[in-house]
C-alpha cells in the first residue's frame, strides 16, 4: 500500500528545501552567484550522509551508492565553485539576481530537481537494508563508476584549457571533447542510470518510481537547461567562425564517436 511518506518523499523534500532556501537567503542579501552551483552539488552530499545516518542496518550496495554520491557531489561542488570564482557572474541570473521572487523560483526549482534526481536512494531508504546484490548491482557501480571518470576527465581537460591564456576567444575541441561535444554531460547521465540500474533488485510496485531519476536528468540536458541553451550560446559566440561549423558537423552531439570526414 502506498502512502505518502512510507518511502520517505516528503523528508527528503523538506531537507532539500531548507538547505536550498538558506542557501537562497545568502545569496539573495549579497547578490552572489556563488552558491548556486555550490549548493546543487553539496545537497546532494548532506542527503547522502542524512540517509547513511537514518539507515544504521543499511546493506552494503545502499552504503556504496550513498558513499558514491558524496564523491560525486563533492567533485561537482568544487568544481563549479572554482570555475564560479574565476567568471565571478553567472549570467543565468542577469534580471533575476536583483528581483527576489524571480531569482527564488530558480531555487525552488533546483529544489526539485534534486529531489527528483536522488529519488532512487530516496525511495529505497528503508527497502534496501538487506543489501540485496545481482549482477545488476556491478552493472549498475560500473555505469557509475565510468560516468564519474568521463565527467571528471572532460570538465577537467575543459577547465585547463580555458585557463591557458593562448586559448581565450577559442572553443573547446581536443581530448574527450573530440569525439562528443558535450562529454560532461555524457558522463552525468551515465551516472544516474548507473545508479537506478544497481537497485533493480529492490524495485517493487511504486519503487518504479525511481526511474525518473535517469528519465529527468536525460530530459533535462538534452531538451532543457543543458545542450539547448550552450548550442544556443555557442552559434551566438562561434557561428561566424568556419573551424567551429566544421567541428560541429563533424562531431557528435552527445555519444563518444570517431569524427566524421
Amino acid at each position: 500500500m502506498f502512502t505518502f511518506d512510507s518511502y520517505n518523499l516528503l523528508s527528503s523534500f523538506l531537507v532539500i528545501l531548507a538547505i536550498q532556501m538558506l542557501c537562497f537567503a545568502i545569496a539573495a542579501v549579497f547578490k552572489t552567484d556563488k552558491l548556486t552551483d555550490l549548493s546543487y552539488g553539496m545537497t546532494f552530499v548532506l542527503l547522502s550522509a542524512f540517509y547513511l545516518l537514518a539507515s544504521s542496518e543499511a546493506g552494503i550496495l545502499y552504503q556504496i551508492l550513498n558513499w558514491a554520491v558524496i564523491l560525486w557531489g563533492m567533485r561537482l561542488a568544487i568544481y563549479l565553485f572554482i570555475r564560479i570564482l574565476r567568471i565571478k557572474h553567472d549570467h543565468r541570473f542577469d534580471g533575476r539576481r536583483e528581483n527576489a521572487l524571480a531569482f527564488l523560483n530558480f531555487w525552488l526549482l533546483q529544489t526539485i530537481a534534486i529531489w527528483l534526481i536522488q529519488l532512487p536512494l530516496t525511495i529505497h531508504l528503508q527497502k534496501n537494508q538487506s543489501g540485496s546484490w545481482s549482477i545488476w548491482s556491478t552493472v549498475g557501480l560500473a555505469a557509475f563508476a565510468l560516468g564519474f571518470v568521463y565527467e571528471t576527465i572532460a570538465d577537467w581537460q575543459k577547465f585547463r584549457f580555458r585557463n591557458q591564456p593562448g586559448n581565450s576567444g577559442k572553443f573547446m575541441n581536443r581530448g574527450l571533447w573530440r569525439f562528443s561535444r558535450y562529454p560532461n554531460y555524457f558522463g552525468e547521465m551515465v551516472i544516474w542510470w548507473g545508479l537506478f540500474l544497481s537497485l533493480i533488485p529492490v524495485y517493487t510496485g511504486w519503487g518504479w518510481l525511481a526511474m525518473i531519476s535517469p528519465l529527468f536528468i536525460t530530459f533535462l540536458l538534452l531538451k532543457v537547461s543543458g545542450i539547448p541553451l550552450l548550442e544556443q550560446s555557442m552559434q551566438q559566440r562561434y557561428g561566424s567562425d568556419p573551424l567551429y561549423q566544421e567541428y560541429r558537423r563533424k562531431t557528435s552531439l552527445l555519444l563518444p564517436w570517431i569524427p566524421q570526414r
